[in-house]
């Protein structure tokens, strides 16, 4: 998972199989009902060629007059999300996400991002953070790296700099392990740049303390029966 450019051909491909074995029955008149279904396979026609928001004025429409199924309110979710409606997408995908686990979990996967992604960007970064962790349950090991990468930034924007050393720890080894090409060297150097920025500091060292541990190891590690056992005896010389 990518942004928002770089996911479509993802969503594209991914919902292109999905719309091919899906139906919907509209509640109508007969002539509003046939119209309505080619309305739909435009809106769905639109989707297909990543022309979110005409699909989006369509689904919209369709939606206010016969309250599409979930899968469809999340291909409105979806739209919102292209169209840069950050607020709109949240709106759909928080209430409806619970109602999407039949779903494949890839195709679940691209919603958890999403719905994340949004919250992102509306700065609700404890919000953001638990729908990244869904999508890191389900979604492909090359995708992973993007979510430990953001949820890095949600924990440094919220002043936790030890848990986001630790995700962008983690994103660093997924980026090297699944997305280490030419195109993703920009990000990985960045990474490794931040990572080291935010290397934990140790507690500095008190010249003090470690005068106090020093003896009292060295006094502690004296056994004085044998001092005693062994003495020296110096005789005084006589001339």
């Amino acid at each position: 998972m990518r942004n928002r450019s770089a996911t479509q051909n993802v969503v594209t491909t991914l919902f292109a199989v999905i719309l091919l074995v899906m139906t919907v029955s509209f509640s109508a008149r007969p002539q509003q009902e046939e119209n309505d279904q080619e309305l739909l396979g435009k809106a769905i026609e639109y989707f297909q060629s990543g022309k979110f928001h005409e699909s989006l004025l369509i689904f919209d429409k369709l939606d206010r007059r016969y309250k599409l199924n979930p899968r469809f309110r999340a291909f409105i979710a979806v739209c919102h999300y292209y169209d840069w409606n950050d607020e709109q997408t949240c709106e759909y995908l928080d209430s409806l996400i619970p109602q999407l686990e039949p779903f494949a979990p890839h195709e679940r996967s691209l919603y958890y991002y999403i719905n994340a992604e949004s919250h992102f960007n509306l700065k609700q970064y404890e919000q953001a953070i638990p729908y990244y962790e869904q999508a890191l349950n389900v979604c492909y090991d090359n995708e992973k790296a993007d979510a430990l990468y953001r949820i890095g930034h949600c924990y440094l924007f919220n002043d936790d700099t030890e848990t986001a050393y630790e995700y962008f720890q983690s994103a660093l080894d997924y980026y090297q392990r699944f997305r280490n090409t030419a195109a993703d060297q920009p990000r990985i150097a960045q990474i490794q740049k931040m990572v080291r920025n935010l290397v934990p500091l140790q507690p500095e060292a008190n010249p003090q303390a470690m005068r106090d541990t020093l003896r009292n190891r060295i006094i502690n590690d004296i056994d004085l029966s044998d001092i005693f056992e062994h003495q020296i005896v110096i005789e005084d010389s006589i001339e």
